[in-house]
């Protein structure tokens, strides 16, 4: 089955990004999001080290070292960027004036529970960060992530396993093989790859999940990675 890279996925969530928002993208397979920004839309990105602006990833050879994003990664700026403390960061974030929050996830639950960090992880320990704050302080929280584990393990749960980052929070989830909703009936899956069945994706999913009436084939261009 061909299901979709990270790069496509953060492509697939790129699409959606409101024309005026304020967008925060989390660490891992989110801040790759910032690479694919319609640009037919105004979108200003912000990362919580202190940055609302952030442009595309820095090309190789020309890196600033002093502009990373939280992840450390080589960022560029978009036009009218601004640079900030860490604390005027915070109170962006949990001052409620982040629209949309897309954060890598373990587990969501049909309820909308996020779960996005794991303190059995060995040699790490807690690295929830600034999800916390994210999950609870933005308008909406979308997730990012495969749809299922390595083992084949549901990550769309009834109930969430791991420790909660934040309840009832997320509203939409991007994965390699489909694009699901959290509605309040639960999940309801919009848009699925066109090699894999309704009936395969509810077998791959740890609770009941429906199919929009208006569900389409979940495409993407040919990105490498």
């Amino acid at each position: 089955m061909s299901v979709l890279s990270r790069n496509q996925m953060a492509w697939r969530a790129a699409q959606d990004l409101p024309d005026g928002g304020v967008v925060n993208l989390g660490l891992g397979m989110p801040v790759l999001v910032s690479n694919y920004m319609p640009a037919d839309r105004d979108i200003f990105l912000q990362s919580e080290n202190g940055i609302l602006g952030v442009g595309p990833e820095a090309e190789d050879g020309y890196e600033d070292r002093n502009l990373v994003d939280a992840g450390s990664r080589r960022i560029t700026l978009r036009a009218g960027a601004s640079i900030v403390d860490s604390a005027s960061s915070f109170a962006m974030i949990r001052g409620g004036h982040i629209d949309v929050t897309i954060l890598g996830a373990f587990e969501v639950a049909v309820n909308g529970d996020l779960a996005n960090w794991d303190s059995r992880v060995p040699d790490k320990g807690p690295l929830v960060g600034g999800a916390m704050d994210l999950a609870a302080g933005a308008k909406s929280t979308w997730t990012l992530m495969q749809y299922n584990t390595r083992d084949g393990a549901p990550r769309l749960r009834h109930a969430c396993s791991l420790p909660l980052t934040a309840p009832g929070c997320v509203k939409r989830v991007y994965t390699d093989i489909a694009v699901v909703e959290v509605r309040v009936g639960g999940f309801v899956a919009t848009e699925i790859i066109p090699t894999i069945s309704a009936e395969d994706l509810r077998a791959r999913t740890g609770a009941p999940i429906a199919i929009a009436g208006d569900c389409r084939p979940l495409v993407a261009p040919m990105i490498e990675g």
